[in-house]
């Protein structure tokens, strides 16, 4: 029962934290879009990459709490996006062309990068080493 409480907790957090990164990819696509005119596949890979950044950085520490070497883990988080940042940007490009609304192509990559991404950052990056982290005393060095 305790497990289960915990994965529903970390599930949770992911989930909150998914959806800041999703309003800073969201805001700072649009700015590209609207306010600067950028090319759809430009606005999305920088969106994305800034939505990233920010989701790995607090799920790790927050979320995952794991003292996973973090350079390991960031390379196997850019592994996962080597095939889903080309796949997400070729398929959502011909959607765009194609008149599909850029923020309805956004929206849906947004949602399968969220299930996509917990599954493989639970199970892959973190599978064994999830809750490891050791909070320091406020008198040890960093």
């Amino acid at each position: 029962m305790i497990m289960k409480n915990k994965e529903l907790i970390r599930t949770v957090k992911f989930t909150l934290f998914s959806i800041s990164a999703g309003i800073i990819q969201v805001l700072l696509f649009t700015l590209l879009n609207e306010l600067l005119h950028v090319d759809y596949w430009v606005s999305y890979l920088t969106s994305l990459v800034a939505s990233i950044l920010w989701n790995f950085t607090i799920n790790r520490k927050i979320t995952f709490k794991s003292s996973n070497n973090v350079k390991l883990s960031m390379l196997l988080v850019f592994l996962f996006y080597l095939v889903f940042t080309p796949v997400s940007t070729v398929l959502g490009n011909i959607a765009e062309e194609h008149g599909v609304n850029e923020y309805i192509v956004l929206a849906l990559t947004m949602i399968s990068n969220f299930v996509l991404e917990y599954i493989y950052t639970r199970y892959v990056v973190y599978r064994n080493s999830c809750d490891t982290a050791v909070k320091k005393d406020n008198n040890e060095c960093e």
